[in-house]
């Protein structure tokens, strides 16, 4: 048995038994990426896989035990190459980052140049996805930590580390009706007309639509995207009044519409850093997260991590009490 082996049984099982699939994710051939699980299962004397001809229609139950104990084999030899890497001070290899586009596109950008200056052979891989899709990247992709948002509760999927504060806010073109008023509109006064939000304004169980729902009124919701650049898009062609977060909106680019607080009772949300329970993350990772949230200490983001200190987070400031450009 070997650690090649177990990586290729991972692969096959987050690449839904796509033999072909799994082969692109770990760099092998088909036919040498099952050469090898069948040498694994004659190792073992049972067979991983239910199948049917030449396809694979499931895990088995033995096959799931394994598969387990090969995950936890594969992180902690990723961990030792880790330790050893940070001991030795090389500071050279891949970050993985799963975030959501917002962050990717109005956060990351000087908070990752300000890495590649510092750390110059570090490969930053950013995969910027949906809200739902960034924790599945996180388990189920290999990314070494995720930067999503939530309004109060807790991302679950590993060990949480609260960055900063943010709000929402309204765009809409000068010529629309909310831009004359001098306050944020009312829930009940934004309902009269058509939103553009996020996707996930689309969930029952969204923070946006809890609001409306508490206030007795019901959101017009003409469309969602993922892009805040898209919702500007469209706020722009008239289809309605844009609620985007905060960190999108630039004064320069944004300044032929109107900028309006959204209302109070829309709630503040957190931006995140998850991150796998026992990961040891590389020097360049956590400065990262220092460069994000420079409230944040190394030395204790690595204890935490490392287990031999209980998170105890100091309060995260709000986007606008950071610093910008944010540096390192």
């Amino acid at each position: 048995m070997t650690l090649t082996q177990l990586r290729y049984l991972v692969a096959i099982a987050d690449s839904g038994l796509n033999i072909t699939l799994a082969a692109e994710r770990v760099h092998a051939t088909q036919p040498g990426l099952s050469k090898q699980l069948k040498q694994l299962e004659d190792e073992l004397g049972f067979q991983l896989f239910v199948r049917r001809g030449r396809s694979l229609e499931g895990i088995a139950p033995a096959g799931e035990r394994v598969l387990e104990h090969a995950r936890r084999i594969l992180a902690e030899a990723a961990n030792i190459r880790s330790y050893a890497a940070n001991e030795r001070g090389e500071y050279s290899g891949r970050l993985l980052l799963a975030t959501t586009h917002t962050q990717a596109r109005y956060v990351l950008p000087p908070v990752i140049a300000a890495i590649k200056r510092e750390f110059p052979q570090v490969n930053v891989d950013l995969q910027a996805a949906g809200d739902a899709e960034v924790l599945h990247q996180l388990v189920h992709e290999g990314a070494d930590l995720a930067l999503i948002s939530t309004a109060g509760s807790t991302p679950t999927g590993g060990l949480a580390v609260p960055l900063y504060r943010w709000r929402r806010v309204l765009l809409v073109p000068r010529a629309h009706p909310l831009a004359a008023l001098q306050r944020a509109p009312t829930l009940a006064e934004l309902a009269q007309h058509p939103l553009i939000s996020y996707e996930s304004s689309t969930r029952a169980d969204s923070s946006m639509r809890r609001a409306f729902t508490s206030a007795g009124v019901e959101p017009q919701v003409a469309m969602t995207a993922r892009d805040a650049n898209l919702i500007k898009t469209y706020v722009r062609a008239g289809l309605g009044a844009g609620l985007l977060a905060e960190m999108a909106i630039g004064l320069r680019e944004d300044e032929d519409l109107r900028i309006l607080e959204a209302p109070a009772q829309i709630p503040e949300c957190i931006t995140w850093a998850v991150v796998p329970r026992g990961r040891v993350l590389r020097e360049y990772a956590l400065a990262l997260l220092h460069g994000i949230a420079p409230q944040l200490d190394r030395r204790d983001l690595r204890r935490v991590l490392e287990g031999n200190l209980d998170a105890d987070w100091p309060t995260p400031p709000t986007w606008r009490e950071l610093s910008q450009p944010i540096t390192i």
